[in-house]
């Protein structure tokens, strides 16, 4: 509707400003509305980016959204769409539904397991449904898309605790100078002294972009990056 259409136009505007976020209270009956416009009642946004800068409501709920800078958001169901056509499309080329069906599984479905190790027992559960073979999956496909979900549910675990050590970092009373990258326009000979120039800001945007920071100790690198260039 219009509210949908006039909230994306704010965040392409608010991309072009460079806006992050956006806060907002909600109170019961508007919680749906912004659930849909992509707010979340988890706030992400260090506290002491926005602490004091926002009024607190009574019987409100505070939600928040991110804005991704590299997402045009008066595109969104155009995007969805295109994706849509694609998958279906691809899926036309394999599918078989049109030429075989089977009838649901009963009931008391449970496959024999004899012989299958723990670790392999829902891929080989999968495998014993009626048309999952037919399809042309096999064992090894199986096993490898558990692996795919282990290894995203690392990279999430990590992105996570890499977020939660910043948010810690930047809500503490002495890190206001590195919350913000240098104005290099204001110290104008900066990078001369800084080779690698460093802050809170553009450690939070790399931790979610997701692939720049590997281990806990990638990011204790840069947080003592930081440090040591203050000392320069």
């Amino acid at each position: 509707g219009y509210g949908t259409k006039l909230m994306n136009l704010l965040k392409r505007h608010a991309v072009t400003e460079g806006i992050e976020y956006f806060i907002t209270y909600a109170d019961n009956y508007a919680i749906g509305y912004f659930k849909k416009q992509g707010f979340t009642k988890t706030i992400s946004m260090p506290k002491g980016r926005y602490q004091g800068l926002i009024k607190d409501y009574d019987g409100g709920t505070p939600m928040e959204c991110y804005i991704h800078p590299s997402v045009d958001f008066t595109r969104i169901p155009d995007m969805l769409q295109s994706q849509r056509d694609f998958i279906m499309e691809r899926i036309r080329l394999k599918a078989k539904s049109h030429i075989q069906t089977y009838d649901p599984l009963p009931k008391d479905f449970r496959p024999s397991l004899e012989g299958v190790s723990r670790a392999n027992e829902s891929a080989a559960r999968a495998m014993a449904i009626p048309g999952i073979a037919e399809a042309g999956w096999v064992m090894a496909d199986l096993l490898t898309s558990t692996g795919v979900k282990d290894a995203d549910r690392q990279k999430n675990a990590l992105k996570s605790e890499l977020l939660s050590l910043v948010r810690k970092t930047e809500e503490q009373q002495c890190a206001w100078p590195f919350r913000e990258p240098v104005n290099t326009g204001e110290v104008h000979d900066y990078l001369d002294v800084i080779k690698e120039p460093i802050d809170l800001t553009t450690v939070e945007k790399r931790i979610r972009k997701g692939d720049w920071y590997k281990s806990k100790q990638m990011l204790y690198r840069d947080l003592m990056l930081m440090v040591n260039n203050c000392k320069l």
